[in-house]
């Protein structure tokens, strides 16, 4: 297997972990062949979901959920549909709906008698909080962000357009009929030079054909706009917002009016120094030990 090229950007003393080559498994669901990247560890006291963001896909988070596994945690990455290796009869019919659905039923399907936490990176984040509202099976959320594209400024900051994105919901109505099947690169519509400091980064998610540059419907663009989340003064799932310190895309605020909103117990850490997608030091390091210690902890009342 070749290797992966997310890891240099690492930093040196965490790349041979983040090395880790994951164990390629599938399971099929409505039609859908799900590609799922795992590390397993039967003997781990808890279990960790990575679910990606538009532009993201199982291969690029890897090398981060390859240093949570360093730390004794059994950990799996999903490719939703659209993107990474996973594929589906019919890519134009996707909608953001099918993947909260799909989340919830892999949850189910995969339980054990381990907690799980669900390891949501940019708007992953605010969909895997979606699906711990819908599944008694997830112990706990940890999020890079808490994006809610209900919200004006949240709009404004997702997209390439700026401001345009404001007019997001209105105009997501036109996506409808043909028009709603029509696929465009996501690169073309999210503002993905914003993904890191680092140039070359940004330059590669942008590129990756399983990430960025992978083709969604109009239709999936505008099923997300107007996709209403459930309200988090009735989500009880505890939920930790990683937030990235230097993040040129979404300002932390942005979350963190979603989190002070949280039923359940909820925290903030800023993860020092790192762009959206958090590669840098301190802060990676930050993420992997807030990450394994809540699943350790979890793991540790569950077995008590």
């Amino acid at each position: 297997m070749p290797a992966n090229p997310y890891v240099p950007f690492l930093p040196p003393h965490h790349q041979r972990a983040a090395s880790l080559v994951p164990e390629s498994t599938w399971w099929r669901w409505h039609g859908h062949r799900v590609h799922i990247a795992r590390a397993p560890d039967p003997g781990a006291p808890a279990r960790v979901l990575l679910v990606h963001g538009a532009g993201g896909h199982s291969g690029a988070l890897w090398p981060i959920a390859a240093l949570v596994a360093s730390r004794g945690i059994d950990v799996s990455a999903v490719d939703l549909p659209l993107y990474g290796r996973t594929t589906s009869p019919d890519p134009a019919a996707v909608r953001y709906d099918a993947w909260v659905d799909l989340l919830v039923d892999l949850v189910e399907a995969e339980r054990d008698h381990r907690p799980l936490v669900l390891l949501g990176a940019s708007i992953g984040g605010l969909l895997a909080y979606e699906v711990a509202t819908r599944s008694p099976y997830v112990s706990a959320v940890a999020a890079t962000c808490l994006l809610d594209p209900g919200h004006w400024r949240a709009r404004a900051h997702m997209t390439r357009a700026g401001a345009l994105g404001v007019l997001g919901g209105p105009l997501s109505a036109l996506a409808r009929g043909g028009l709603a099947r029509t696929m465009v690169p996501m690169s073309a519509v999210a503002n993905l030079r914003r993904m890191s400091r680092n140039r070359a980064l940004s330059r590669l998610c942008a590129v990756d054909p399983r990430g960025g540059a992978a083709k969604v419907p109009l239709g999936f663009l505008a099923s997300y706009l107007r996709f209403t989340h459930t309200p988090p003064e009735r989500n009880r799932t505890p939920v930790t917002l990683l937030h990235p310190g230097r993040d040129a895309w979404t300002p932390v605020e942005l979350s963190a009016r979603v989190l002070s909103r949280a039923a359940g117990p909820a925290e903030l850490v800023v993860l020092r120094e790192c762009s959206h997608f958090p590669i840098e030091d301190p802060g990676i390091t930050d993420l992997v030990d807030v990450v394994a210690g809540l699943a350790r902890r979890l793991g540790s009342r569950d077995g008590a």
